[in-house]
């Protein structure tokens, strides 16, 4: 079955860099798209940043400039390289794939403190 384990978050000071990890399991990772989405208190989940098959990528306005997804094919692992970090970027971080329907990851918490 697919899973999706993520890893990396941390309590990191406004300006700090983080990376984090989505290893992938149960499905052809190097034929998917993958995503990176995030989910703070109170807040509607947000489309952080997609990488297709293809190595194509599309962030959200708010971290252009700022974050970085790649993928590595081979360890059936995306990252996230997320720099400058703003206490806005404090959230619950999931990655997320499409096949038949959405998988999502359990999460792992960005904290940023200003």
């Amino acid at each position: 079955q697919v899973q999706l384990v993520e890893s990396g978050g941390d309590l990191v000071q406004a300006g700090g860099s983080l990376r984090l990890s989505c290893v992938a399991s149960g499905f052809t990772f190097s034929s998917y798209a993958i995503s990176w989405v995030r989910q703070a208190p109170g807040n509607q989940r947000e489309l952080v940043a997609t990488i297709t098959s293809g190595g194509d990528t599309a962030y959200h306005d708010s971290v252009k400039g700022r974050f970085a997804i790649s993928r590595d094919n081979a360890k059936s692992t995306v990252y996230l390289q997320m720099n400058s970090l703003k206490p806005e970027d404090t959230a619950v971080y999931y990655c997320r794939i499409f096949t038949t329907r959405f998988y999502w990851g359990q999460g792992t918490q960005v904290t940023v403190s200003s």
